[in-house]
């Protein structure tokens, strides 16, 4: 039976490109998506191999610091 992992950013910022979509299958640090916060891009990887169930937020979106940005299906 398959476990769904949120996956947070690890930052404030605004969503600079998304990189995965829904049904993807990820490896554990594979993009999800990246950040820009102060001006750096900050990848938000996969926190584990899986399924890519669900993205929450969209591109020029602002996220706060432990936001759910995606959720993750793992077996």
């Amino acid at each position: 039976m398959a476990t769904i992992i949120d996956v947070q950013a690890d930052v404030a910022g605004k969503v600079w490109k998304i990189e995965a979509k829904a049904g993807d299958d990820l490896q554990a640090d594979d993009t999800i998506l990246i950040l820009e916060s102060m001006k750096m891009e900050i990848p938000i990887g996969a926190p584990e191999p899986g399924k890519l169930a669900e993205l929450l937020v969209e591109e020029e979106e602002a996220v706060e610091e432990g936001q759910t940005v995606a959720r993750l299906s793992v077996e």
